[in-house]
């Protein structure tokens, strides 16, 4: 039999329950659907989880607000940078912040896809083969070190993030709703890493690079995180209803169509760049969408500037694109290259109101 002792399941401090797979034709918890949150809801909601993780994570105030339009965008996150820096607690203290089920799964060399996705074992007593569900069987999974693990491992996680289902010995498994997989990773160039693929790289919305925190944020660590973890006092502050009804939110913010073609330029921009040997993809520009959309409704606006889309495009696109030989020895960068473009591509000159008309085509 399989060993799982890589697998570790944390259940929501206040939930504790077993997790049971949710439909996901449209529908929300318990099969309703979820409802659309006004502004003042919304806007309580989210302050609630991200004081909950500014709590925890000192001087990172950025980065929490990424993670949580993430989440509410339906996007999977990558937090990459060298250890010690506050991944892992930062995927941990968004998980609990939200009461949903929550795994983790501790990536090693020698983890089996069948660790992560779920394994089919012989019941002798009914002679029939049972399903028993894996690690990802949870609303947030939490993949630590992912890049220990080998590239066949990394893959069994492909069709989960793209399509929340898992396929195995012929059967296919609905995930749950909400569901996302945030990940950390350490340095491609540090001891015994296995570099994503662009494929697997590409399931992910958005990249976080943590960072050292600034003095103030390193003296207030000193003083308040020594005595116990700061994890210990994180309780959920929002339900899982409420998740659902606030990404069923950000689905209703309107994107006009000169934002659309903003868009559309920006990924057009990455493939024609000569110093770019491979350029955003269609998903890529689908997620920025996304991700610009939730941006926009955490600044309490129910329609998508220009702006949103710039705000977030680094995060989403940096890690997506890889430079050619000539830009890489000249010391160029993914975020320096897409500066560039924002810079060289002109923005549509609306009258005002206009981002926010012809709500009916949408």
């Amino acid at each position: 039999m399989e060993s799982k002792r890589q697998v570790t399941v944390e259940p929501s401090p206040v939930q504790g329950e077993a997790y049971s797979p949710l439909p996901r034709d449209g529908a929300g918890l318990n099969g309703h659907r979820p409802h659309v949150m006004d502004a003042e809801r919304f806007h309580d909601a989210s302050e609630r989880i991200l004081g909950s993780i500014n709590q925890v994570i000192d001087g990172k105030a950025d980065a929490a607000k990424l993670a949580l339009t993430v989440l509410l965008a339906q996007g999977h996150l990558l937090l990459e940078d060298v250890p010690g820096v506050g991944k892992t607690l930062l995927a941990k203290t968004l998980a609990r912040s939200v009461d949903c089920t929550v795994s983790r799964i501790q990536f090693t060399p020698d983890l089996l896809p069948s660790d992560v996705t779920g394994v089919s074992i012989y019941n002798q007593s009914s002679r029939q083969f049972e399903f028993r569900p894996g690690a990802v069987f949870a609303n947030i999974v939490i993949g630590d070190e992912i890049n220990r693990a080998s590239a066949k491992t990394q893959s069994a996680l492909l069709e989960c993030m793209e399509e929340h289902q898992v396929t195995v010995d012929g059967h296919s498994y609905q995930l749950g709703s909400p569901f996302m997989v945030v990940a950390t990773q350490n340095p491609i160039e540090m001891e015994g890493t296995y570099p994503l693929p662009e494929a697997q790289r590409d399931r992910f919305m958005a990249r976080i690079s943590m960072g050292y925190p600034d003095k103030d944020a390193e003296i207030e660590m000193l003083e308040t995180h020594q005595a116990s973890s700061p994890l210990v006092k994180v309780t959920p502050v929002v339900t899982a209803a409420d998740v659902a009804a606030m990404i069923a939110t950000v689905q209703q913010v309107y994107v006009s169509t000169a934002i659309k073609e903003y868009t559309v330029a920006i990924g057009r921009a990455t493939r024609d760049s000569a110093r770019l040997r491979l350029g955003a993809s269609p998903r890529s520009l689908l997620q920025l969408l996304r991700a610009a959309k939730a941006t926009a409704a955490l600044d309490g606006r129910d329609f998508v500037l220009p702006d949103d889309v710039v705000d977030v495009a680094e995060s989403v696109l940096a890690h997506r694109i890889i430079l050619d030989r000539k830009a890489a020895s000249s010391g160029d960068t993914p975020q320096s290259i897409l500066r560039g473009i924002f810079a060289s591509l002109p923005v549509a000159q609306e009258p005002p109101g206009a981002w926010r008309r012809d709500r009916n085509s949408v």
